[in-house]
């Protein structure tokens, strides 16, 4: 089985049942393989986690970037709409937990931090032309608001506080 197909099912499966303290062979079991064959392409458990971690965000930066055609206060909301999506919330709490894990300071989950900020920061049109600050604070920002929505369900508030921060840093047009 190609590396990517098996990255795809650990992650629908750990999206359903959390990571916790699942054991290599755990992860296996769940994702429909053998641990040798997560051993072959990842090493580790915890380098196959980082893996997960890695993926989860180049899937957000990609439905980012596929947003560009937008006017940036519009491309801000979709991405909002999008990331927001109950659908998501299993992969949402996944990149939490891993995030969570790695300032914890596991040491051996702490490569997920690696990039976790920059990688975002590096494609500025991700952020349409934000000074470097601004589009920091506008990820801080985002990440806030989904692990808010994720831990109280609140989806009004939530959505109302995305709109006050999206019409503070792109004003409506008149």
């Amino acid at each position: 089985m190609p590396r990517t197909d098996l990255l795809d099912r650990v992650i629908t499966y750990l999206a359903e049942a959390g990571v916790g303290d699942r054991s290599l062979r755990q992860i296996a079991a769940g994702a429909g393989t053998s641990h040798r064959m997560l051993i072959y392409h990842f090493g580790t458990r915890d380098a196959l986690l980082v893996a997960v971690v890695r993926a989860v965000e180049e899937r957000q930066r990609a439905a980012l970037a596929a947003l560009r055609s937008r006017t940036p206060r519009d491309m801000a909301i979709e991405f909002w709409r999008l990331l927001s999506d109950p659908a998501l919330a299993p992969y949402e709490r996944l990149f939490f937990e891993l995030y969570g894990a790695g300032l914890a300071g596991q040491e051996s989950v702490a490569p997920v931090l690696d990039g976790i900020v920059s990688s975002w920061l590096a494609d500025e049109s991700l952020f349409a032309g934000l000074p470097p600050a601004r589009a920091r604070m506008a990820l801080a920002f985002i990440r806030g608001a989904l692990l808010d929505l994720l831990a109280t369900g609140d989806r009004e508030g939530v959505d109302a506080s995305v709109r006050e921060f999206v019409d503070l840093v792109w004003p409506p047009g008149p």
